[in-house]
């Protein structure tokens, strides 16, 4: 860092939080630069002392993208809140963020990045991002559950936006969401009085799951950054 930058901007490239959660955490007087609190406004440089909640941060002199394959059974949450966290069973090279939340019961794709902007603008629901899921539930998948899935469902005092929805096989069914409701797929198919015994998320926007082994993760290649950068307007 060769010039004093605000401290808005520094808690997003150490990964953070974006720009605008920054201000707010400063607000709450949560950032301390070289001992004192920190005001909106705030500059640092690179030889700033600044602390969240009492921790040192370091802002990240390289921004990565991670794709990871969450198993069942681990939170997305911070390290000390859950011994459970995905922080207690992967060591990242860099302090990243997850951008979006799997629950505990379902599995697949998760990104975390350090790029806070990023992180921000992929969870943005106006921007209709597409997350693609296979889903296996409890009964047989019918028609008219395939229509009433894609045609928006009444949950959590609103009505999902319409979707994509194919069946794949007997029990399953594949859906592209372009929202992200707090636990969406299982909250629509309780509507229509089915379980879901299998939720796993192949894609987020152009980065796919693929053949990344349950458990591992891979930094994103130059080409899907750059993808997701430009859907993003970065």
């Amino acid at each position: 860092m060769s010039e004093d930058i605000r401290l808005n901007k520094y808690l997003s490239d150490a990964g953070i939080c974006s720009r605008r959660q920054a201000d707010r955490y400063i607000e709450d007087g949560r950032v301390t630069v070289d001992g004192e609190v920190a005001g909106i406004g705030t500059k640092v440089t690179e030889t700033s002392k600044v602390c969240f909640d009492n921790k040192p941060v370091k802002a990240s002199h390289k921004t990565v993208i991670y794709a990871y394959n969450k198993p069942v059974g681990y939170v997305c949450t911070a390290k000390e809140a859950d011994k459970d966290s995905i922080f207690n069973f992967v060591e990242f090279p860099y302090k990243v963020n997850y951008v979006g939340r799997l629950d505990k019961n379902s599995q697949g794709l998760l990104l975390l990045t350090n790029d806070g902007e990023l992180a921000n603008a992929i969870q943005k629901s106006r921007n209709n991002h597409e997350k693609e899921y296979i889903v296996r539930i409890n009964k047989p998948v019918t028609e008219d559950f395939i229509n009433g899935m894609s045609n928006g469902v009444p949950i959590l005092d609103t009505v999902t936006k319409k979707c994509i929805v194919k069946k794949v096989g007997e029990r399953g069914f594949k859906i592209i969401l372009t929202q992200g409701l707090n636990r969406q797929i299982r909250r629509m198919c309780e509507y229509f009085g089915v379980r879901v015994v299998h939720l796993k998320r192949v894609r987020v926007m152009n980065v796919k799951l693929g053949d990344l082994k349950l458990g591992e993760y891979r930094e994103l290649t130059p080409e899907e950054e750059s993808s997701l950068r430009k859907s993003c307007g970065m």
